[in-house]
């Protein structure tokens, strides 16, 4: 096996370079986390999950929501149990840090939207892009199950707040949820400028 690199091939795993000294790694707990500075939307912005799947994504946005302050709101039915051990593992310890609320299905969830026109829906079918808008404290991202995305008549009523990811769909369909939901919380925190 080889990766080619500038039309020059590198052979995998790469020769032995000999007795090349690379300096000893500090284990990340000894390392001081300083905190950058980012100015903390209120109120927070709310992750949606329609219907999702597979536990350990739902994890991993829970930590992602831990990370940023933002919500999590679930849509049933799930396609797991809240106790189940992956999606524990991708959370962590952080479930206990993260707000998150359990909606019986999608119309109760729509129902329950305290800023209906502040809904954003992503989706591959989507002609905007996610970059185009405005975010605002409090907007809240949808994200549909990781093998159906969400449903096409929701798309068609709120088309005007239904948002895509630029990607190249010649290799891919679409991208993860978790790497979704993260690009499009982070330009909404962007958006927002740094802290003091």
């Amino acid at each position: 096996m080889a990766f080619k690199r500038s039309g020059v091939q590198i052979p995998y795993p790469p020769p032995n370079l000999g007795s090349v000294a690379s300096p000893p790694l500090r284990r990340a707990s000894t390392m001081k986390r300083i905190p950058l500075p980012q100015r903390w939307p209120e109120p927070p912005f709310r992750i949606a999950l329609v219907e999702p799947e597979i536990a350990g994504n739902t994890g991993a946005i829970a930590r992602l929501c831990a990370a940023t302050g933002s919500e999590l709101h679930l849509v049933e039915p799930l396609g797991f149990r809240l106790t189940d051990a992956h999606l524990k593992r991708a959370g962590l310890d952080y479930w206990e840090h993260v707000s998150q609320t359990r909606h019986r299905g999608l119309d109760t969830f729509l129902a329950a939207a305290p800023k209906p026109e502040r809904l954003f829906f992503f989706s591959t079918r989507a002609s905007r892009s996610y970059t185009d808008e405005c975010y605002r404290p409090g907007d809240t991202f949808v994200f549909g199950s990781e093998s159906r995305g969400l449903p096409e008549a929701l798309l068609r009523h709120h088309a005007d707040q239904t948002l895509g990811i630029p990607i190249r769909l010649d290799h891919v369909r679409s991208l993860n949820v978790v790497t979704a939901a993260a690009i499009v919380l982070y330009e909404a925190l962007r958006q927002q400028g740094p802290g003091d």
